[in-house]
């Protein structure tokens, strides 16, 4: 949540010449709502039905850069469909997110004691996202060109590391 995912999404799509699509606003779009109402109105569990069904629609038609909402990964269904794709984890840290959301913008699961969920979804999350990851990309204290670029470098050092290709999902960067 707050990680840039969207903005550098973008970036990185407009550097590749590539199509750029984000399933959070593929929900936005479809529900004619915004995500923070469709959880008080439905519930998570309807969100992240909608979710699993954005997700795979958008592996499966675009081929292109994908920015997947932060909860996303929670889907063992969306974790296998990721398997063996160039996945990217943008992190930071809570006082990261502090700085740049101030943890007391619309985010649902953020209401309560912002800085403590945070912290608990991070706990909860972290593994799952370093499993389906390629590469570890940190934003704290970049701006969004500079995490674009690192996500650029580290990918390609992936595909050539000193000349000889490694087995995705070896490698961490930060």
């Amino acid at each position: 949540m707050g990680v840039g995912k969207s903005t550098v999404g973008a970036l990185l799509a407009e550097r590749l010449g590539a199509g750029y699509r984000d399933t959070d606003a593929d929900i936005v779009a479809a529900q004619g709502r915004e995500i923070s109402d469709i959880f008080i109105e439905e519930g998570e569990p309807y969100f992240r039905e909608l979710e699993r069904a954005a997700v795979g629609a958008a592996v499966a038609e675009h081929t292109g850069i994908l920015s997947l909402g932060g909860g996303a990964i929670l889907d063992d269904g969306t974790r296998e469909l990721l398997s063996g794709l160039p996945v990217v984890y943008l992190s930071m840290d809570v006082e990261e997110a502090v700085r740049r959301v101030g943890l007391n913008t619309a985010r649902p699961l953020l209401a309560v004691n912002p800085r403590r969920q945070w912290r608990e979804l991070m706990e909860a999350r972290r593994h799952l996202y370093t499993e389906v990851a390629r590469v570890v990309v940190a934003t704290d204290d970049r701006t969004p060109e500079e995490v674009a670029q690192a996500v650029l470098d580290a990918l390609e050092l992936l595909r050539f590391p000193g000349g000889n290709p490694r087995t995705p999902g070896q490698e961490e960067t930060s």
